[in-house]
């Protein structure tokens, strides 16, 4: 099988290597990709939002798949231009990626579909905000409407920080704030059959101790040992199934990757949000752990036939993976900074610990820095303690100027 896939993130390097050691894959190329993506796929240059053009990659490489990674690509309809081209595709259309383009459009599905999330306003003008604020009260949640690259949303006690984040966008949903830890659920779906993978759990702040402005995402570990072993198939009936069927039953069906961001709170699960796409850091921890090939889990999911997949299986192992983000990030990043120390955890450290790429790019015969997370320092280990201390330790051999990471990813779940 042929594989194209889109993307140039840590995401898509997982999903990479992945699919590099999958043996139904003959060939596998991606658009745009990175540093990292370039050793295990031919790499393409695409304007990853332009739907004709990446039709037009997929039908010239004669790609029997297209993954799209991105959630951006996947609200521009990409999905839709790559399948009305005659190539399947692994990825929501324009339409059923609304989901994540619109953190409303996602309310007025759960309440539909009955799914349980937190009460919310959704407000476009200054009198709206101000009443929902003062509806909530503190901690206030503000969340940008449209796609912000996972740094939309602002949790603050302080009113006059929500306020302003709120008027700084065109349309906003303020929502009340859910108690509990967080778990991220993916599930592949063909609109119809729902297959869950492993539960994970992300850090969205940069600094330790869940301190600091919000980011994409600064590490992951799976599995979650303090997790009710019910999770997975309270969130599948729930959750998972109900938005699936109710998506179909508005003649949207939802193909590809149905991310539940999820709140464990005093009154049972919440969603906090979807993604239309797998999220980033995540998809590094799950795809570590899943032990069935990816390939043609995807490609059934792109044609339909889902149900003709047993179950995934996963190898019992745990992962951790460590963000390592650059100088200034989330703020505007400084880039173009020499990345050393790579071979080094390629030769010591392999295969039990290994370096995904996000942010980078070749100069020359060197490896620069190209974004705000640079990279993603993913370990696998017999337990959490032992994931952990493989990513800490190839972390220690990547030097970066300026950079930052945090340093208690998964560490109160090892029992640290």
């Amino acid at each position: 099988m042929k594989v194209l896939v889109i993307g140039g993130g840590a995401r898509e390097h997982a999903l990479c290597r992945s699919l590099s050691l999958d043996p139904d894959v003959t060939a596998l190329h991606c658009a745009p990709g990175n540093a990292g993506i370039a050793e295990v796929a031919e790499l393409h240059p695409v304007d990853a939002l332009d739907g004709a053009a990446v039709a037009r990659l997929a039908t010239g490489l004669g790609a029997e798949l297209v993954v799209v990674g991105p959630e951006a690509p996947l609200v521009a309809g990409v999905a839709d231009a790559v399948r009305a081209a005659g190539v399947p595709c692994f990825g929501p259309s324009e339409e059923a990626a609304l989901l994540e383009g619109s953190k409303a459009f996602a309310k007025d599905v759960m309440a539909a579909a009955g799914v349980p999330t937190a009460r919310s306003y959704v407000c476009t003008t200054h009198e709206e905000i101000d009443e929902a604020l003062d509806a909530f009260g503190a901690p206030y949640v503000v969340k940008d409407d449209g796609l912000a690259a996972g740094k939309g949303v602002v949790v603050t006690d302080d009113v006059e920080q929500a306020r302003a984040h709120a008027r700084s966008c065109d349309r906003v949903v303020i929502e009340e704030y859910l108690d509990g830890p967080e778990v991220s659920l993916f599930a592949i779906t063909d609109g119809t059959t729902v297959l869950p993978l492993t539960p994970a759990q992300d850090f969205k702040r940069a600094l330790d101790d869940d301190q600091g402005p919000n980011t994409g995402g600064m590490g992951a570990y799976s599995p979650l040992p303090w997790a009710d072993p019910k999770l997975v198939d309270e969130v599948m009936a729930s959750v998972l199934q109900p938005t699936v069927d109710e998506l179909r039953r508005r003649g949207t069906p939802f193909q590809g990757l149905l991310y539940a961001g999820l709140a464990i709170t005093s009154r049972g699960v919440r969603v906090i949000e979807f993604n239309a796409r797998f999220g980033d850091p995540e998809t590094q921890v799950v795809l570590a752990r899943l032990r069935t090939p990816l390939a043609r889990v995807l490609l059934h999911a792109a044609n339909g036939t889902l149900d003709s997949e047993p179950p995934l299986t996963w190898h019992d192992d745990a992962a951790v993976t460590v963000v390592v983000a650059s100088h200034n990030y989330p703020g505007t990043p400084r880039t173009g900074d020499p990345i050393e120390g790579l071979d080094e955890v390629a030769a010591k450290d392999a295969p039990h610990a290994y370096v995904l790429h996000a942010g980078t790019r070749r100069d020359g015969d060197a490896v620069v820095s190209a974004g705000g997370r640079v990279l993603s320092v993913t370990a696998t280990g017999k337990d959490l303690a032992e994931a952990r201390e493989r990513a800490y330790a190839a972390v220690g051999r990547i030097r970066l100027d300026g950079s930052h990471h945090r340093t208690d990813i998964a560490r109160k779940a090892a029992g640290e």
